[in-house]
């Protein structure tokens, strides 16, 4: 009589398989898987479990033959080949797209381009909004002329990202270098950028429009500040209340019928600590507006916005705002002799 075990096949039918399990008078044979009972009497032995066990005994041990190995010998670094104005820093931190068409579901790739004749030693972090600790990204070495991939950034990741940091030390290897001091880079992140198509760039580096980030440029880190919360709080705080005093500030004063009013920043906050360029900048434009509204209904009033020359980026937001907010007054540039340059009046009409 067929047992567990057993390889059988069927007296009255197509079919066969091994006796997994035997209950009553029935018996489970395995088909590919599957169980199917069958009557005990049905079944007509084809090999026992008995054979089978001593078949599996019976076969040869095979020892696989021992593989050579072959000793991997590391080529030698090609020595690297500076190149003229090298020795001077250039660090670009790149977010590039991976289908630009699709700003709303794509991922982002992160690049750091080293263009310089250095190593650099690099950490690039980054901390959410409201956090005072950072977090590690990347950190590691870039070659001198390289640009190195560093992540993949999702939508998720860009709404937890509020500011982003650089770290860099610079060195050269087996061969003399000018000492430079470590940067320090921190910038404001801005995750909505990411979804406005006109804010992907053409980049000397790359060959896609990217969002980019100067880090330094020509030697010099672009904004380098030691953030301090409480500092920064502080700051603000100050300037708000100052905001709000009945008097009168201490960069607006009455020149006969003319207002003058002092834009630069140190003349707006008691310190720049903790602000970003792009902060500076809305804290003059509000100064401006603040000026232009308190004097709306003064007709014929003269006023006097010194901004500096610089590189016009101040000057540029104040006349974009007399275009478009404050149309209809007339607009030209201060007297050289009583303000130098960098100077712009505004008469009410």
């Amino acid at each position: 009589m067929a047992k567990v075990g057993d390889i059988v096949r069927y007296l009255n039918s197509v079919g066969g398989g091994k006796i997994v399990r035997i209950k009553d008078n029935m018996a489970y044979v395995d088909e590919d898987g599957f169980e199917t009972p069958v009557l005990l009497r049905e079944c007509v032995v084809v090999t026992t479990a008995e054979t089978q066990r001593a078949a599996v005994a019976e076969r040869p041990v095979i020892t696989p033959a021992p593989v050579a190995t072959k000793e991997v010998v590391k080529e030698p670094e090609e020595p690297f080949e500076e190149t003229p104005g090298g020795d001077r820093l250039n660090i670009v931190l790149g977010y590039e797209p991976a289908n630009i068409k699709n700003l709303s579901g794509t991922s982002f790739d992160t690049y750091l381009v080293n263009d310089s004749n250095y190593y650099i030693y690099f950490s690039y972090l980054s901390r959410d909004e409201g956090a005072a600790d950072w977090t590690t990204r990347y950190a590691g070495v870039v070659e001198p002329g390289i640009q190195l991939f560093l992540e993949e950034l999702q939508r998720d990741d860009l709404s937890r990202m509020s500011r982003i940091a650089v770290q860099c030390i610079a060195f050269k290897r087996e061969r003399s270098f000018e000492l430079m001091a470590p940067v320090n880079v921190n910038l404001r992140f801005d995750a909505t950028k990411f979804f406005k198509l006109h804010c992907f760039r053409p980049n000397e580096y790359f060959d896609r429009d990217v969002i980019a980030y100067e880090i330094v440029k020509n030697g010099e880190p672009m904004t380098q500040v030691a953030i301090d919360p409480i500092a920064v709080e502080k700051s603000m705080r100050t300037k708000i209340a100052a905001d709000r005093r009945p008097v009168k500030k201490r960069n607006v004063q009455k020149h006969q019928d003319t207002v003058v009013t002092d834009l630069h920043i140190d003349e707006l906050v008691d310190t720049k600590a903790g602000l970003s360029n792009a902060d500076m900048l809305n804290l003059q434009v509000d100064e401006f507006r603040r000026v232009m509204d308190a004097n709306l209904k003064n007709h014929g009033q003269k006023l006097v916005f010194i901004h500096g020359k610089g590189e016009g980026v101040l000057r540029q937001a104040i006349m974009k705002e007399l275009n478009h907010r404050y149309k209809g007054h007339d607009v030209q540039d201060a007297s050289f002799r009583e303000y130098g340059f960098g100077a712009t009046q505004v008469t009410i009409r």
